[in-house]
C-alpha cells in the first residue's frame, strides 16, 4: 500500500520539475515481460524512483541499491518503502560482506530465473562524470553466470546529469538540504511553472551480451549501450523569472590523489603492501600497478580498501573511484586523497571577510596571556578571531564560551602542569587558553619525537593528564606511532564532551553574553608553556616560557611586522613548535587577527587552496612546507599572499625564486628564532629586505657575535657565536642534570644560542649550527654548505621532501663525512658537484649511504640525531 502511493504520488511530482520523454519501451514487452534484467546509468540520486515510476506498472521490477541510497535518512526511507534490495556493505557486515554479497547474486539470479524483473545500477555508486566506468562492476557477470539465458535491458537516462541531486559540481549532494530547497523553488513558481529539466530515457534490449564471460568483456558491452549519445553537465534555471535558457557547463575534475608516492613514510609503505598482498593475492605489488587492471579488484574491494584506510590510518575517503593505483592508496593513506567528502571546502561565512576599520590591530597591554587576551577580546566580542574546515568560524564569544565550559573540568585535573597534544587548529587554541585560565601550565607535546623523548619529558614535569582526541590518537596508531608514554594520561576531549550538559553549555553561551567576572578572577599560572628542544642530546630539554617571555616577543613582532586591521593569517604549524606556538596560536589571539588551520603542514595542495578560499594575507612557515606549497600550488591560490614569514631553517634560494616569478606582490620574512627564545630573534623587515639573511635582531634583544677562541666581540663580516640576552630569553632548563646554557660575557648574563653568524651591512646572516661544523685538517667544514651545494644539483623542484643529508662520524680527530641518500648519488658525482661549488677537498664525501627516506622531525627539519643513531647502531 505505502509502495503504490508513492508511486501514485512520486510520478506526478516528479513531472513538475522533469519532462519526462521515453524511447523504446514499447519494444520491450514484446518478447514478453518477465525475467528481465534492466541495467540503468546513475547521474543522479532520483534515477532509482523516477524509473521505478515508469517501470513500476507493466514490469514491477524489484529495486536493488547500493550505499549511495542508504547515506541519508530521507533516501533511506524511500529505499525501504519501495521495497528496495541494498546490496551488503563492509561497514555492516565487515568481514562476512563478499559472503553475503555472494548470497544476495545468488538470490537476484534466481528471482529472474523465477521471472521476476529487476533494476539495478551496474555502476554501483553515483556517478562522478557524464560516461560510466564499468571496469570494477562484478555484479552482473555474476548474476548472468547463474541466470543463463535472462533479456537485459540497458536503460540510459539523458538530461539529468547536472541536476541538484546529482555529483555534477564536484561534491555529494545532501539529499534532505536539497528536497527542501527544490520544495522552496517549487512553491515560488506556484508549483506548476517551474521549469522543466529535458529527460531522456532510452530503453535497448542487449541481445549480443556475452553472458558466459568474464566481467570485462560485459562490462566493455554494458559500458558502450550505457554512454551511447551521454549528454553533457546541463543547468536548468529554478525560477521561471530568472536565467530562462539551459546551458551547458563544464565537467568536474576527476577525483585524484596528488602528491608524491616517495614521501610516503616506510612503515606506511609496508602496511598497504601488505594488505593489498592479502586482499588481492599478488606478491609483487608496485606503484604503477592499477587496483582494478592489474590487481583485479572490484567495487566491494575498493569499499573495503576506502574503510581500511579509515581504520588504519584515520583518513577517510569518501570516493573509492579516486584510488586508481597503489601510489594513490599509498598517498591516500597519509591523507592525500582529493575525494567528493574531502575534496569540497565548506563555504567561508561572509564574518570571516568583514574588517572593522576604526579597531586598529595593537596589543593590549597586560602581565598575563589570560589577561590580554581577555581585554582584547572585550573590544570586540562578536569579531571572528580563528576558523578551520573541522569547526567552522569562531569569534571572541564564541572563544569565551568554550573556556567557561572547559574550565572546570581543566581545574579538575591531578597535577599542575598539562600536556596538550593537538596539530594547528582552532580546537588547540582554545584549549591552550582554557588550561591557561584554569591555572593549568600547558605542556605541549611532541609526538614526532618518539616515545622515550615522550615519556622522558612528562615525567620530567609531572604531567599525569595530556588532552587530545580520539582522531588524532587512532591516526597515529594506525601510523604505528608509538603511544605507550601518553596511553595512561590521556584525556580525550571528544569522549569528556559527550558529558557536557547541555544546560551547562548554555549557562556558558548566556555568561559570554553577560559577563566575564568569573575568568577576570583566575589565576594564571607563573608559565605560560613547557615546550622540548629537539636537539641531539640523549634527552629532550624541557624549555619553560613565562607569559612575560612570549609577550615581549609578541610586541617586538608588531613593530618588526606592519599588520594590517584585515590580515588573515594561514596557519599549519603545530603547537609543539614554539614558532607556531607564538606566531599562529597565541599572536592572532592577542591581536585581534584571523587565522585559519589546517592540522598537517605537509598538504601543500589542501593549504594552497584553504590560502585562496579564506583569502590569507600572511602565511606563516618553514621553508619545508612552503615549498611543498609553492610546487603543487597553481597562481590563483596565493594571489591574496602579502607576506611570507619563513623561520625555524635557512630558506633555500628556490623558495625565493618561485614567489618572486609566480606571485611577485608577496614579500618573504625571512626570520630566526631558538626554542629558547620565544622563539623570534631576528627577522627581515618589508623596508630593508635582505634575501638571504635573518634581518635585523627584535627591538628588546641585545645581541652580541663573539670570537670562538677568543671570547671576544667580532668585527662585521666576521663570523662568530651568537649570544643574546632580553625579555625574550627563557630563564634556563627544567632538567636538573643539564649544562647552563647561559655564559658570562662583558660582565653579563648571555644565552649561547650555539649558532653562528655574521654581520652584513646591518643585517645577521645565518652560516650554521655549531653542531654542523666539523674540524678538519685544522679548518673548520661546514655540513651545511654541502648540503647546500648538493641539494642544487640533485634536488628535484618537484621534490617535497629532502633527498640528501650529511653528517660525521663521531671520531674527535679526522671524522668521516657521510652522505645519506635516497636519490641513488655516487660518491664521485657528489665530490664532483662539491668542487664545482668551490668547496675545498675537505668537504669531500668520504661514504655514501643510501636510505629509503630521510628521517624529519615534526617541524619538517631534517632529523640528524636519527642519522647519528644510523652512524652508531644506537636507537635515536
Amino acid at each position: 500500500m505505502i509502495d503504490s502511493l508513492i508511486r501514485a504520488l512520486g510520478r506526478p511530482l516528479l513531472r513538475l520539475r522533469y519532462r519526462i520523454h521515453t524511447g523504446g519501451l514499447e519494444a520491450v514487452p514484446a518478447a514478453g515481460t518477465p525475467g528481465i534484467l534492466f541495467l540503468a546509468n546513475h547521474p543522479t540520486l532520483v534515477d532509482p524512483f523516477l524509473l521505478g515510476a515508469e517501470l513500476h506498472g507493466r514490469f514491477a521490477p524489484v529495486l536493488v541499491v547500493g550505499r549511495d541510497h542508504g547515506a541519508s535518512a530521507p533516501l533511506r526511507w524511500l529505499a525501504w518503502a519501495l521495497g528496495a534490495r541494498p546490496l551488503p556493505d563492509p561497514a555492516d557486515h565487515g568481514a562476512q560482506t563478499r559472503e553475503r554479497l555472494d548470497l544476495e547474486l545468488a538470490a537476484h539470479a534466481r528471482l529472474l530465473a523465477s521471472g521476476r524483473n529487476l533494476l539495478m545500477f551496474p555502476g554501483a555508486r553515483l556517478a562522478r562524470q557524464k560516461t560510466q566506468d564499468l571496469a570494477d562492476n562484478s555484479a552482473v557477470a555474476a548474476i548472468l553466470r547463474q541466470a543463463p539465458g535472462t533479456r537485459v535491458v540497458v536503460v540510459r537516462l539523458g538530461g539529468l546529469w547536472g541536476s541538484r541531486f546529482s555529483a555534477a559540481s564536484g561534491r555529494r549532494p545532501s539529499t534532505g538540504v536539497e528536497l527542501l530547497k527544490g520544495l522552496g523553488y517549487l512553491l515560488a513558481n506556484a508549483l506548476f511553472f517551474m521549469p522543466r529539466r529535458e529527460v531522456q530515457v532510452t530503453f535497448e534490449e542487449v541481445p549480443d551480451l556475452p553472458a558466459g564471460a568474464d566481467r570485462e568483456a560485459v562490462n566493455r558491452v554494458l559500458e558502450a549501450h550505457l554512454n551511447a549519445d551521454a549528454t553533457p553537465r546541463t543547468f536548468v534555471p529554478y525560477l521561471i523569472w530568472k536565467d530562462h535558457a539551459p546551458r551547458t557547463l563544464p565537467e568536474p575534475p576527476r577525483p585524484r590523489v596528488e602528491g608524491n608516492p616517495r614521501n610516503v613514510p616506510p612503515q606506511v609503505r609496508d602496511a598497504v603492501r601488505r594488505h593489498l598482498q592479502a586482499v588481492t593475492g599478488h606478491s609483487d605489488i608496485q606503484e604503477h600497478h592499477h587496483l582494478v587492471k592489474d590487481l583485479g579488484l572490484d567495487v566491494l574491494g575498493h569499499r573495503e580498501l576506502e574503510l581500511w584506510l579509515e581504520q588504519a590510518f584515520g583518513y577517510p575517503c569518501a570516493d573509492p573511484a579516486s584510488l586508481q593505483t597503489v601510489g594513490d592508496l599509498l598517498l591516500a593513506a597519509t591523507g592525500a586523497a582529493v575525494s567528493l567528502r574531502q575534496g569540497e571546502l565548506k563555504a567561508v561565512p561572509h564574518a570571516w571577510f568583514h574588517s572593522r576599520t576604526d579597531l586598529p590591530i595593537e596589543m593590549p597591554d597586560g602581565d598575563s596571556i589570560p589577561e590580554v587576551f581577555l581585554k582584547q577580546a572585550r573590544r570586540d566580542p562578536g569579531r571572528v578571531v580563528l576558523a578551520d574546515q573541522l569547526g567552522g568560524v569562531k569569534t571572541y564569544r564564541d572563544v569565551i564560551t568554550a573556556i567557561l565550559v572547559l574550565k572546570p573540568i581543566f581545574e579538575g585535573l591531578e597535577g599542575s602542569h598539562v600536556g596538550l597534544m593537538l596539530p594547528a587548529s582552532g580546537g588547540a587554541s582554545i584549549l591552550y587558553l582554557a588550561l591557561l585560565f584554569a591555572g593549568k601550565t600547558p605542556v605541549l607535546v611532541n609526538w614526532t619525537a618518539g616515545v622515550r623523548s615522550m615519556a622522558y619529558g612528562l615525567d620530567l614535569v609531572g604531567v599525569k593528564h595530556v588532552i587530545s582526541v580520539s582522531t588524532l590518537i587512532n591516526r597515529l596508531e594506525a601510523q604505528s606511532v608509538d603511544l605507550s608514554a601518553v596511553k595512561d594520561r590521556l584525556v580525550l576531549l571528544d569522549v569528556v564532551g559527550r558529558r557536557i550538559s547541555l544546560a551547562t553549555k548554555l549557562s556558558a553561551a548566556l555568561r559570554a553574553r553577560l559577563g566575564w567576572t568569573s575568568l577576570d578572577a583566575s589565576a594564571a599560572p607563573a608559565t605560560a608553556a613547557v615546550l622540548f628542544t629537539s636537539g641531539s642530546e640523549s634527552h629532550p630539554k624541557a624549555v619553560p616560557l613565562t607569559h612575560g617571555n612570549i609577550l615581549a616577543n609578541i610586541r617586538d613582532i608588531t613593530q618588526a611586522i606592519r599588520f594590517r586591521e584585515d590580515e588573515r593569517v594561514m596557519g599549519c604549524l603545530p603547537p609543539f613548535h614554539a614558532f607556531g606556538l607564538t606566531t599562529t596560536t597565541i599572536l592572532p589571539m592577542l591581536l585581534g587577527l584571523r587565522v585559519v588551520y589546517h592540522p598537517n603542514p605537509t598538504e601543500g595542495r589542501m593549504l594552497a587552496r584553504l590560502i585562496e578560499a579564506y583569502h590569507a594575507t600572511l602565511l606563516v612557515g618553514t621553508p619545508t612546507f612552503l615549498g611543498g606549497i609553492l610546487r603543487v600550488a597553481e597562481d590563483r591560490h596565493l594571489e591574496s599572499l602579502r607576506i611570507v614569514v619563513s623561520g625555524a631553517e635557512k630558506c633555500p634560494e628556490p623558495v625565493y625564486a618561485t614567489l618572486a616569478r609566480r606571485w611577485p606582490k608577496t614579500t618573504v620574512l625571512e626570520g630566526y628564532g631558538i626554542t629558547e627564545c620565544s622563539p623570534v630573534v631576528s627577522v627581515n623587515r618589508e623596508e630593508d629586505l635582505r634575501n638571504g639573511s635573518i634581518g635585523k635582531p627584535l627591538v628588546s634583544v641585545e645581541w652580541a657575535i663573539v670570537d670562538l677562541e677568543t671570547g671576544r666581540r667580532v668585527q662585521p663580516g666576521q663570523p662568530g657565536m651568537l649570544l643574546v640576552r632580553g625579555p625574550s630569553i627563557f630563564s634556563g632548563y627544567l632538567n636538573p642534570d643539564v649544562e647552563s646554557p647561559f655564559e658570562t660575557f662583558e660582565g653579563r648574563s648571555w644565552y649561547r644560542t650555539g649558532d653562528l653568524v655574521f654581520q652584513d651591512r646591518g643585517v645577521l646572516v645565518f652560516s650554521g649550527r655549531l653542531k654542523r661544523f666539523v674540524k678538519l685538517g685544522g679548518e673548520m667544514v661546514s655540513l651545511p654548505a654541502i648540503e647546500e651545494a648538493l641539494s642544487q644539483r640533485f634536488q628535484g623542484e618537484d621534490e617535497i621532501e629532502p633527498l640528501l643529508a650529511v653528517e660525521a662520524t663521531t671520531e674527535d680527530l679526522n671524522p668521516d663525512l657521510i652522505l645519506f641518500s635516497v636519490a641513488g648519488i655516487g660518491r664521485d658525482d657528489a665530490n664532483a658537484v662539491i668542487r664545482a661549488a668551490g668547496l675545498s677537498s675537505l668537504h669531500n664525501i668520504r661514504v655514501v649511504r643510501q636510505i629509503d627516506q630521510i628521517p624529519t622531525l615534526g617541524t619538517g627539519k631534517t632529523d640528524y640525531r636519527a642519522l647519528k643513531a644510523l652512524l652508531t647502531g644506537e636507537p635515536a
